[in-house]
């Protein structure tokens, strides 16, 4: 059933905006494309059978151009060094907020290790990381995060217009007003900060009350950051990261830009790389540079490792993750 109709969450809005379309929004200071909105918004019908005018109306009238996303956009934190990076998120009041969190929701956060092979320890960081444990979601409207880096950002312009599509999409299938949700400057949303094609593809309904709620519903939001996980591939029980030592001249040679673990820790070890850590020779393996104040910290990350990261595509995210995960689970 469609429900893309702005009539239907806001009866007066229709006759005000139709009549000011095409010239409040792009008075100014606007750098979006109205023809390009417009010819998105046919293709919202034409695809998906959506009413095209209230698409029109929704992204030129009620949603807004935000300077301040393109700003955020163009310097996030994961350009930052590892050991500034670090310090923004392994803090004491992180972690011991993180605890409370475990203790509170212990019971559902077993049922999901139980369910898909996450720890609670992850989970809990994913959570803490992303929204301090669901205190701070963001504070942009997502309405206006994803019009504006979709016709104003070129850079992930078609990104961010697909994830555009899918947030009209999931509002639809879900049903809530699509001007509500505050979010991150990207556009991700809820409790896990999931982006609208992720939370279209993982959510679940993990209370089983017939809604998939990462807003309110912390079993929904725990049990979705499972499933995801999951689906990307995550090994119960496998380590994620070790340190190493790097001997001789040859273990520069893998050092890699892809995330991926592609080498194995039988050939890290042959080039003078050695794991702290016992590992099974055949896992697959990477070597990973990380910037500290005295010098360059060296790990092995490991295939859970690469899953974090298919959450945010930083190996600094993903050990952010790691070490806040460890503390919590150290200390608890």
């Amino acid at each position: 059933m469609n429900i893309i109709n702005i009539s239907s969450w806001r009866p007066a809005l229709v006759l005000v905006t139709l009549a000011l379309a095409g010239c409040a929004s792009f008075a100014g200071d606007d750098p979006g494309d109205p023809a390009a909105m417009r010819a998105f918004a046919q293709t919202m019908a034409d695809r998906h059978g959506m009413d095209a005018a209230a698409i029109e109306t929704l992204l030129l009238d009620e949603a807004e151009h935000q300077q301040g996303i393109i700003d955020a956009i163009s310097d996030p934190a994961e350009a930052l060094p590892w050991y500034r990076y670090r310090p923004i998120f392994l803090t004491d009041e992180r972690i011991e907020a993180g605890l409370d969190y475990w203790d509170t929701h212990a019971e559902i956060l077993d049922q999901v290790e139980a369910t898909y092979g996450v720890p609670p320890h992850i989970v809990v960081a994913i959570i803490g990381v992303e929204t301090r444990y669901g205190r701070y979601r963001g504070r942009h409207r997502v309405l206006d995060a994803l019009r504006t880096l979709a016709f104003a950002y070129p850079p992930r312009a078609d990104f961010f217009r697909s994830e555009l599509e899918a947030f009209l999409l999931l509002a639809d299938e879900e049903r809530f007003d699509p001007t509500a949700p505050l979010g991150s400057y990207a556009g991700a949303m809820g409790v896990p900060q999931f982006i609208s094609s992720s939370y279209r593809a993982y959510a679940v309904d993990f209370d089983g009350n017939g809604r998939r709620d990462l807003f309110s519903e912390p079993a929904d939001a725990m049990g979705s950051v499972g499933n995801y996980f999951a689906r990307h591939g995550w090994e119960a029980g496998a380590p994620i990261a070790t340190r190493a030592e790097v001997t001789g001249n040859r273990w520069s040679e893998y050092q890699r830009d892809d995330l991926k673990p592609v080498d194995t820790v039988a050939e890290l070890e042959a080039a003078g790389i050695t794991p702290r850590a016992p590992l099974s020779g055949a896992q697959p393996a990477r070597l990973l540079e990380l910037e500290t104040e005295t010098g360059q910290a060296h790990w092995i990350t490991l295939n859970n490792f690469y899953v974090i990261t298919r959450y945010n595509h930083s190996p600094l995210y993903a050990m952010a993750v790691l070490q806040l995960g460890e503390a919590m689970r150290e200390a608890r």
